[in-house]
């Protein structure tokens, strides 16, 4: 497993400590699940907007919605 080293000043230590121990979880664990939290956040955000550049403006009532998907 790699180590990766993060600085920051003592006051964002303490309440990443504080923050950490409050959720139960060690401060590598923490940080680890926030970095991957953002990544997926980015990503999701690039598919959002992807959907957005592709929508053609139709939209379709609920009654339509479920005939096209078969219920």
């Amino acid at each position: 497993m790699a180590t990766m080293t993060v600085r920051m000043d003592e006051k964002e230590a303490d309440l990443t400590r504080k923050f950490a121990a409050f959720e139960g979880k060690s401060v590598s664990e923490f940080i680890r699940e926030a970095v991957f939290e953002r990544i997926e956040d980015a990503a999701d955000l690039e598919a959002l907007e992807q959907a957005i550049a592709q929508d053609d403006g139709t939209s379709y009532s609920d009654a339509e919605a479920r005939a096209l998907m078969g219920f």
